[in-house]
């Protein structure tokens, strides 16, 4: 298997810097998002069980998208990044 980085020798765009915080895993509310394929869903109800295993999973909370083949409508994007601290994505099949 090859595994490819695309954005290695691209410059990064321009745009307002913004400070990042330190996610705390084992406690920070966290969104789970899939891409709605066959197998997304089931992926990461494995992640969170595996989570419960270490953590409180009631911060923990799934996102589905309408399509796989269109992008997250910005009001769902916007939910997310003002309630959680961070996202895990899954891609089915």
């Amino acid at each position: 298997m090859r595994i490819v980085n695309p954005t290695f020798g691209l410059a990064a765009a321009a745009g307002p810097a913004v400070a990042l915080k330190p996610i705390n895993w084992a406690t920070d509310a966290i969104a789970l998002m899939s891409n709605s394929k066959p197998n997304a869903r089931e992926l990461l109800e494995g992640v969170k069980a595996k989570l419960g295993g270490f953590r409180n999973v009631d911060n923990i909370q799934f996102h589905l998208k309408n399509s796989a083949s269109q992008p997250a409508p910005k009001d769902q994007i916007e939910h997310v990044a003002a309630n959680f601290k961070g996202a895990l994505l899954a891609l089915g099949d």
